[in-house]
């Protein structure tokens, strides 16, 4: 582990999840798990400029909505919303893009990460 490529990837969380979200991480770079989301998974892989941060967030609900995990979906949609990344439009189509790609049942998930993360990002907001 270097101390330049955990600073990267915390750098690269903020620009991903919003502002202060890296603190989520902070004190655990002991662990090699995390180190390696830290450092690979951000400072490499969402840290890549090949790709904008929306194109990857795209794929990643993508493939989150398949798993039907509302919890990882409503993160990345925070996440989206923070760095304005979908206008309201565009939220209201997802769903309904993707039932017909992912099922009903997943959807669903996303269709409930949509208003956990619409909650999520208002409390960001009033909390500075």
């Amino acid at each position: 582990m270097t101390t330049e490529a955990w600073n990267k990837g915390l750098e690269v969380f903020d620009a991903v999840y919003g502002p202060g979200s890296s603190k989520m991480v902070e004190g655990s770079e002991g662990s090699r798990f995390n180190r390696e989301i830290v450092e690979n998974q951000f400072g490499n892989l969402w840290g890549d400029d090949a790709m904008s941060i929306r194109d990857k967030r795209l794929m990643v609900l993508g493939a989150t909505i398949m798993l039907g995990r509302q919890d990882l979906l409503e993160i990345q949609l925070t996440g989206a919303l923070a760095n304005d990344e979908f206008t309201e439009e565009q939220l209201e189509l997802l769903p309904h893009f993707m039932l017909f790609y992912c099922g009903a049942g997943n959807t669903t998930a996303l269709v409930r990460a949509i208003a956990g993360a619409k909650e999520r990002f208002a409390e960001m907001k009033k909390n500075g």
